[in-house]
């Protein structure tokens, strides 16, 4: 606890950073520290993040994933409500914008409230670029993600409902390619993402020398085995490929958990239904997460509600001198961060066009 209080002081060295201790626990006592900035984070959002934890009432708390499921707004919720990280400088940058963070004794990582669909797609070396790369690496990520939830969705409606929308020359490869395969799309999809699942899963629990060996070979294998012994088409194993790199492009590892869980039912929709399930399972993923809050702050911030200010630091990532305030959902009490020190004459000019 220590040390990781210590780690986060080092970066912010402000004397109204408060480190607020609590135990939680009734057998484990466990020694729990609540982080914000006096004077920046929101009375209510301290006030809330107290007020839950004090309402805790078990007998051990033995991570902060124990924390992190008891203070959650809906533990019904696939989606993470609160942002996980094991990096300081991240912490640190979250209460400077006026989060709250809690940091549990014996975790090596600490939990960040609230959390949004945008700050756990953000990263936080895309604060080390510069705009221009920040901002494309970023438009790739939200591509990538959205790409790893529907990818195969798109592929076995396309391939089982909607043919006419596929161009002839894609077609005809893609009906050559299946012709030795006597599995429907679903049965083939689902098989190939169990065995992506399988590989993952021996990746954790295996060594690290030898989990990447056993996941390049077992995938280079059983990938060239499967196309051979026409259980597979090869145009399904490259949609199955780049649905998993997507998801490895997501920075939060309970974000990408949660879409790798939702992939399957979008899959079943679009075998049922063609596109039009799809599209509804999308919309019913949509619903779900317009309804969803983090204490208090709308999930989808600063989309939904819109805030036109805080779009700089979303998927486009502005200038560093134009980001001169912090998000708006958060409320802060000081809400400017960077003083305006472009010339008087481009300030003069930009006052007459909000004028």
């Amino acid at each position: 606890m220590r040390t990781n209080t210590a780690l986060v002081r080092r970066r912010v060295r402000d004397p109204n950073l408060v480190v607020q201790m609590v135990k939680i626990g009734r057998r484990s006592k466990t020694d729990v520290a609540i982080l914000y900035i006096k004077g920046i984070a929101n009375p209510a959002l301290i006030s809330e993040v107290q007020s839950r934890l004090d309402a805790i009432d078990m007998d051990r708390v033995m991570g902060a994933a124990y924390i992190e499921f008891m203070i959650e707004d809906n533990w019904l919720s696939p989606f993470p409500q609160l942002q996980s990280t094991e990096r300081p400088d991240e912490i640190a940058a979250a209460v400077m914008s006026g989060r709250v963070a809690i940091l549990v004794d014996g975790a090596p990582a600490g939990i960040i409230a609230p959390a949004t669909m945008n700050s756990l797609m953000l990263s936080p070396e895309d604060y080390y670029q510069r705009w221009v790369v920040a901002s494309s690496i970023r438009l790739i990520r939200f591509l990538a993600s959205f790409l790893s939830l529907i990818f195969p969705s798109i592929y076995i409606a396309m391939t089982s409902f909607h043919q006419e929308m596929i161009p002839t020359t894609l077609l005809f490869s893609i009906g050559t390619a299946r012709l030795t395969v006597p599995f429907p799309s679903i049965i083939e999809a689902l098989m190939m993402e169990i065995v992506i699942e399988l590989f993952r899963e021996a990746a954790i629990r295996l060594p690290s020398l030898i989990s990447q060996a056993i996941t390049v070979v077992g995938g280079l294998v059983i990938g060239q085995a499967s196309i051979q012994a026409g259980i597979v088409s090869p145009i399904l194993l490259v949609v199955i490929a780049v649905t998993a790199i997507g998801s490895f492009a997501v920075p939060s590892y309970d974000l990408a958990l949660s879409l790798r869980l939702l992939r399957f039912p979008l899959m079943l929709a679009a075998a049922t239904f063609g596109l039009y399930g799809l599209v509804m399972g999308i919309m019913a993923i949509l619903v779900h997460l317009v309804n969803l809050e983090s204490f208090g702050t709308s999930y989808l911030a600063p989309w939904v509600p819109v805030t036109v200010s805080d779009f700089k630091d979303t998927i486009w990532k502005a200038p560093l001198p134009a980001m001169h305030q912090r998000p708006d959902y958060l409320n802060p009490i000081d809400v400017d961060r960077l003083t305006d020190r472009r010339p008087e004459k481009d300030r003069a000019g930009q006052n007459d066009e909000n004028a």
